[in-house]
């Protein structure tokens, strides 16, 4: 009989004793039998029984000695796939946090970092929110501030894992005195860095699996929406507006990103000599780029640029092909990022006719 592999241990060692005690052909077998109280075929059955037990439960001792090193006792299996703690999560650039168990009581500082919670099956755990996580509507929302946040305020929630995207007045210092973990996750530059932190997250509060899945259907879905975008037979140019002060967002951004996966042309790019990544431009430079799409991420329309001085000649307003971006999918890095991908893939199929 060969040599069981661990898992089905328990399963062989039973089959082993039965087979050790399987007695052979008793006397008159194949004979019929009849009750006699105290005749010899009862009490050689009575004794065939014993034995069997008796070396049922020899063969069951010995596996569980052979199964078992010497000073060591039984302990019930982790299932296959379940979340193992203690976790070390890191990002890219950040620094490594370790959590010894699962995390129930979980604050969060962060929108995005709030959506990301909630879409990996860890809503339960979040105890609350900053004052801007206002997706997704169950989302426990306080007063806590994200820009500026008072250690003592998050304290009194009794948080044991703590998710910002910044170190703000002095958050990380003042939550290590108290052993509070926390978890830095900083704006991502690109959409690989959505996923890592999605992923990190997953990992943080024990829903590996369900983070692994979201972000697998996120590039599916991407991947998707941008493959099936037709393509206009010219590089179209676009211009993404983040206030009426003219900020804008040039191709290095994470939202530049965005764009540049249907190969557009940021006007932007030419007038960021600092690579600050976001630029303030002049009119002048708007209107004689000339944008083929105008995205805006303000509270502006296609009704307010055209009263612009000069704006009304730009191809984007007289061909309407200005877009209204929903505030919130266009400055976080979360999962509904999958929204705005969705915006930049209409306006371009529109403006390919």
């Amino acid at each position: 009989m060969p040599t069981p592999t661990a898992p089905d241990a328990g399963v062989w060692c039973l089959e082993e004793a039965a087979e050790r005690a399987e007695p052979g052909p008793a006397p008159g077998a194949g004979r019929p039998t009849f009750e006699a109280p105290m005749s010899g075929h009862t009490t050689r059955g009575r004794l065939l029984a014993a034995l069997v037990t008796l070396l049922t439960l020899v063969g069951l001792t010995a596996c569980a000695n052979r199964e078992q090193p010497a000073g060591q006792t039984a302990t019930t299996p982790t299932p296959i796939g379940a979340d193992r703690f203690p976790v070390e999560v890191a990002v890219a650039g950040g620094k490594p946090v370790t959590l010894e168990r699962r995390p129930e009581r979980v604050v969060s500082l962060s929108p995005t970092a709030t959506e990301m919670l909630f879409a990996v099956g860890a809503g339960k755990q979040v105890v609350a929110v900053d004052s801007l996580s206002n997706h997704p509507a169950e989302a426990p929302r306080t007063d806590l501030s994200a820009y500026t946040p008072n250690v003592e305020a998050v304290v009194g929630h009794r948080p044991d894992l703590v998710v910002a995207a910044e170190d703000r007045n002095d958050l990380v210092a003042g939550l290590t005195r108290v052993e509070v973990p926390v978890l830095l996750l900083p704006a991502a530059t690109a959409l690989e860095g959505t996923y890592e932190q999605i992923e990190a997250l997953g990992k943080a509060t024990g829903h590996r699996t369900e983070a692994t899945d979201l972000t697998r259907r996120m590039r599916s879905d991407i991947d998707k929406i941008v493959r099936d975008t037709p393509r206009p037979g010219r590089e179209l140019s676009y211009y993404h507006e983040l206030d009426p002060q003219l900020y804008s967002a040039t191709s290095k951004t994470f939202i530049g990103q965005v764009y540049g996966l249907f190969g557009l042309r940021n006007i932007a790019d030419s007038a960021d000599p600092t690579g600050s990544g976001y630029p303030k431009l002049s009119a002048e430079h708007v209107v004689n780029a000339n944008p083929d799409l105008i995205f805006l991420a303000d509270d502006e329309s296609r009704e307010t640029l055209a009263s612009r001085p000069g704006w009304q000649s730009i191809n984007a307003v007289k061909q309407n092909a200005v877009v209204t971006l929903e505030a919130d999918t266009s400055s976080r890095w979360g999962p509904r990022i999958i929204d705005l991908v969705r915006q930049v893939s209409d306006a371009v199929s529109k403006a390919a006719g």
